[in-house]
């Protein structure tokens, strides 16, 4: 299907650039309940250091594991502990579904919903459209839509995408996480005229910032680099990014081996202080401790840069 052409001169709103930190949901103890009071602190951490709205309920955030009653509980939290605008992700891929998620976090997070977050749900564009265009008669609700074929098994070519994006003016950005991230970022910022962001934990920030992408909208331990690293490229371009971010690529790598990646960044969580616990419901592994050394080298080289920025920026 050839790639539909941008609209021009629209007035189509669009996410604003920066780091949208993706949130982790604690959970305590044996019983994995919960732990409001951890995801309040974390979220209180991304506030501080600058991030420019959060994300919740994603795929890292083991919105697929809560009950309704948790999801529900997670967002209050959140709208209590920061001011900061939202994207909510939304689990099911079928319509109705669908629709009942962006209806629950519209109740829960009020004025501050700036976003859900909708997977691409087919690989034919009239199908996509006809599942947002139908979420959002019945919903209203501004559109994120993510094309993540690792969690939801679907493929969409980016000239697909593109097709969707530009026949559904509430989609106001688009997360993209089918590698190779900075083709896919770079073909659709020539095609569409809103914010892409890349994913996967930072992993390709670089090439993405290169290829057009807005920011980030991921996880990742030390997400104070992942804001300096684009705040300096919006600032003053690859160098000064890539000296922003190269001290934390070992444990940007470290953090997204496949299977384990949810349970090595919520214990480098914990290691931080950030959160209490770092248990993992099932399906998802729990941390191999096999890897406590290597994480214990990457933490501490990650600390010692970020203690040497703050020093350096307080002179």
């Amino acid at each position: 299907m050839p790639q539909s052409p941008a609209p021009k001169n629209s007035l189509r709103t669009s996410l604003p650039g920066g780091v949208w930190g993706v949130v982790a949901t604690p959970f305590q103890g044996s019983t994995l309940d919960v732990d409001l009071d951890s995801l309040a602190e974390l979220v209180e951490h991304y506030q501080a250091i600058g991030a420019t709205g959060l994300t919740v309920l994603g795929v890292f955030g083991e919105a697929a594991a809560l009950t309704p009653e948790e999801r529900r509980d997670v967002l209050e939290t959140v709208v209590e502990s920061t001011t900061l605008p939202l994207v909510v992700g939304v689990t099911a891929l079928a319509t109705r579904p669908a629709i009942e998620e962006v209806l629950a976090a519209q109740d829960a997070a009020g004025h501050r919903l700036a976003a859900v977050m909708v997977q691409a749900n087919a690989a034919r564009p009239e199908t996509v459209i006809a599942h947002l265009d139908a979420i959002h008669r019945a919903t209203g609700a501004q559109v994120v839509l993510q094309d993540y074929p690792l969690a939801s098994g679907v493929s969409i070519s980016t000239a697909a995408l593109a097709t969707v994006v530009n026949a559904c003016s509430y989609v106001i950005a688009v997360k993209a996480e089918a590698p190779p991230t900075s083709v896919a970022i770079a073909e659709l910022s020539a095609a569409v005229e809103v914010s892409i962001f890349g994913g996967l934990g930072g992993q390709g920030l670089l090439d993405e910032l290169v290829s057009g992408a807005a920011g980030a909208m991921t996880g990742f331990s030390y997400p104070e680099a992942l804001i300096a690293c684009v705040r300096a490229w919006q600032a003053d371009g690859y160098e000064a990014a890539q000296h922003e971010l190269l001290p934390y690529l070992p444990l940007i790598n470290f953090e997204q081996q496949a299977r384990v990646a949810l349970a090595i960044r919520k214990e480098c969580f914990r290691e931080r202080g950030l959160i209490k616990d770092s248990g993992v419901r099932a399906p998802a592994a729990g941390f191999p401790e096999v890897l406590r050394p290597s994480m214990h080298v990457h933490l501490e080289e990650a600390a010692a840069a970020l203690g040497s920025r703050t020093t350096v920026g307080s002179i």
